[in-house]
């Protein structure tokens, strides 16, 4: 998926390089990437993605060292939990704000929390290291377009691509009616040779990255 640096679409600004489904399947005429979620370039369709970044989590550390000096693991196992509650939270607000005004392709959505929770909204908001997308280091293309660790937001990455603070929640937003969360499952060397060529790295570090995934040995 190539993401370009204005409407002119003239300069590309960064790539996010997807996985297909390669596992057969009952239904064998469905090998899903997420880059199906786009038009493609020669369509004339003038497509968006969407990237975002957001955190619940500062001052929770500090907060959880005051519980630690008193011994109460309780107080910091629910100000973790909180946090993370938030941030998940945050991440919802912000997909339903993208999906009734900001992109405003559903403006009269009308769901309920349990609705929401069940995605029954049009578009989807998947994150690097979950079963659509298991590359974490796909953050770092997210990363580079976001400033998310500058801007004032101050959410970094770690060596292993957590976020820090923990309470935090990233992903892209798609809103193609045909979009939807999936998993890759497992995947042959062809397909990694073809990832390792478009993100321009050495075969030996996609298989570390994936190997969860790698369908061989």
């Amino acid at each position: 998926i190539e993401v370009y640096t204005d409407e002119t679409r003239s300069e590309r600004a960064e790539l996010f390089a997807t996985l297909r489904q390669q596992v057969e399947t009952e239904n064998d005429d469905e090998y899903i990437a997420m880059s199906d979620f786009i038009a493609p370039k020669d369509s004339g369709i003038a497509d968006y993605i969407g990237a975002f970044a957001v955190t619940a989590g500062f001052g929770v550390d500090e907060l959880c060292e005051i519980f630690a000096k008193d011994h109460d693991d309780y107080k910091i196992i629910m100000a973790k939990a909180l946090a993370d509650r938030l941030a998940e939270a945050f991440a919802e607000i912000l997909h339903l704000e993208v999906r009734k005004n900001l992109w405003a392709y559903a403006p009269d959505e009308d769901l309920n929390p349990s609705d929401l929770l069940r995605v029954k909204y049009q578009g989807i908001r998947p994150a690097p290291g979950y079963p659509s997308q298991p590359d974490h280091t796909e953050k770092n293309a997210m990363w580079r377009l976001l400033q998310a660790d500058k801007q004032g937001v101050n959410i970094t990455l770690t060596e292993s691509l957590a976020m820090m603070p923990a309470a935090s929640v990233s992903g892209l937003i798609f809103a193609s009616p045909a979009s939807k969360y999936f998993a890759v499952g497992k995947i042959a060397k062809d397909q990694v040779e073809s990832y390792a060529e478009r993100k321009k790295e050495s075969v030996e570090t996609v298989e570390k990255w994936l190997a969860p995934i790698l369908g061989y040995v």
